[in-house]
């Protein structure tokens, strides 16, 4: 095995998404992770500090680009303009690999409680990164709290749609979502 191989945190969600896919998450070692990604175990820790983090990795730049994109919206951009302006920024972070990954992932959180529970951990820390962004604009909370909501629903929407799909670019799914969320919570009054 090499050493210093790049790629090997890309390689190890990969190779722990195909696995707990192929034989659940509870059945799917640390060790064969490690294995089938082409690295030791000592490599899989110095990445993540249990099988559990894999399907979180990269979720801290994921709501830092967020952030970013709704805080460099125009100064009397709407609350969901500078939802819309971070999903942008967000999109653009996302490849190929990230759209191939998708229906795998979303099988394996589908057949595992555990990574469901995670999952949802992961979309309440995406809506409080958006909600702290906007409040930092001045957006009163409870509507901060809300738009930060909506634009989880619609990164979500929009990702599934594209894991799906043939366009390299997330973002007009992602906005095409949040349009669409936009539309229902108006018919909601």
């Amino acid at each position: 095995m090499a050493r210093w191989e790049p790629g090997a945190r890309e390689r190890l969600v990969m190779a722990a998404v195909d696995l707990f896919t192929e034989q659940g998450y509870d059945a799917t070692t640390v060790a064969q992770i490690a294995e089938r990604a082409g690295v030791t175990k000592s490599t899989f820790f110095r990445h993540f500090p249990d099988k559990r983090e894999l399907l979180v990795a990269g979720q801290e730049t994921l709501s830092r680009l967020l952030a970013e994109g709704i805080a460099e919206a125009p100064p009397g951009a709407s609350p969901l303009d500078a939802i819309a302006a971070g999903l942008e920024r967000a999109s653009s972070a996302l490849g190929p690999a990230n759209r191939e990954l998708g229906p795998r992932l979303k099988a394996a959180v589908a057949a595992s409680t555990e990574l469901q529970e995670r999952d949802a951990l992961k979309s309440v820390s995406l809506a409080a990164a958006m909600t702290t962004a906007l409040v930092a604009r001045g957006v009163p909370d409870p509507t901060a709290a809300l738009a930060g909501e909506l634009g989880v629903l619609a990164f979500k929407r929009g990702y599934a749609e594209w894991s799906e799909g043939d366009q390299d670019d997330l973002a007009p799914y992602t906005l095409a979502a949040l349009k669409e969320l936009r539309a229902a919570s108006a018919a909601l009054s």
